[in-house]
């Protein structure tokens, strides 16, 4: 089968649509759909279902996916990348949270980066990382949901521990741990939360896994980022649940104060997320590889 053909179909069935398949080629739609009939002739039998946003792969389809993918993508990492090292390094196209991404993932790295790995990193929301994985506009997603299906493969990478945390001034209002391990989340109503969503999600989490009930508050200040919630409650505009590799500095020296400090304090598992059979990159097995190790000591 002509690889052509094969790395059209791929990417069809990664980005469940002939447009935007064509817009990753750079062939007009019309030439995505001649290649799919194309292969389709050859195979004998139907790839893809037209739906209303698209294609949906069939039974056929879905298997052939599985069985070639890995190995087209081996065979276009050499033909781009030359034969024995020639040509220039792969960028390493790389999503997550921002502020994971910027306090862990960047500087664990920047030894690779010394030795002339390019990298470009963007952040989404889980879906949106899978979706850009498949459609191979990542090469690597870190996520906290681990995804589902053969098509992209997970590898726990680390837990993060949730910190309850305020500022000094209304730790000392609350009386100290004592009295909210005593009164349980009734100690905390009607104090003014920071968020990064109006749904309250860190903070649910925490309840949910600490008091074993949801949250009766609305959020005070909103914000798109965890260091600004970290800003915002180390300034006193209110409580906040934060990952404690971000907010330990600001811990130490007293910033902010947790205010409570449960046995089973609640956890994140963050997942290293690449489309199946894509470590046989070397730059990207470095890049995973490098990353599993630097978050043992995280």
């Amino acid at each position: 089968m002509d690889l052509a053909l094969l790395r059209t179909f791929v990417t069809v069935h990664r980005a469940g649509s002939l447009t935007r398949a064509a817009a990753l080629l750079g062939l007009s739609q019309p030439a995505v759909t001649s290649q799919i009939r194309a292969l389709e002739r050859q195979v004998g039998r139907p790839l893809f279902l037209r739906v209303a946003r698209g294609v949906r792969p069939t039974t056929t389809g879905d298997e052939l996916a599985h069985r070639i993918a890995p190995h087209v993508d081996a065979l276009l990492e050499i033909t781009e990348s030359g034969f024995a090292g020639q040509g220039p390094a792969r960028t390493l196209h790389l999503a997550g949270p921002p502020e994971f991404t910027a306090l862990r993932i960047l500087p664990a790295l920047a030894p690779l980066i010394g030795r002339g790995l390019t990298v470009r990193a963007a952040h989404g929301m889980a879906e949106e990382l899978f979706e850009g994985l498949a459609a191979g506009h990542h090469d690597l997603a870190v996520t906290t949901t681990r995804p589902r299906g053969p098509l992209l493969t997970a590898t726990p990478l680390c837990d993060e521990e949730h910190v309850l945390v305020a500022a000094p001034r209304w730790a000392a209002r609350l009386g100290g741990p004592a009295v909210l391990r005593d009164k349980g989340a009734s100690a905390l109503e009607g104090l003014p939360v920071v968020e990064v969503h109006e749904s309250l999600p860190l903070l649910a989490r925490y309840w949910a896994t600490v008091f074993d009930s949801a949250p009766v508050t609305a959020g005070t200040v909103v914000v798109p980022d965890l260091r600004a919630v970290l800003a915002c409650v180390a300034a006193g505009a209110g409580i906040g649940v934060l990952p404690r590799y971000l907010c330990g500095d600001a811990l130490d020296t007293g910033e902010v104060v947790a205010l409570l400090d449960p046995p089973v304090p609640p956890l994140r598992t963050y997942f290293l997320v690449v489309r199946a059979g894509t470590l046989g990159n070397p730059q990207l097995a470095r890049a995973h590889e490098w990353l599993l190790r630097a978050a043992v000591s995280w």
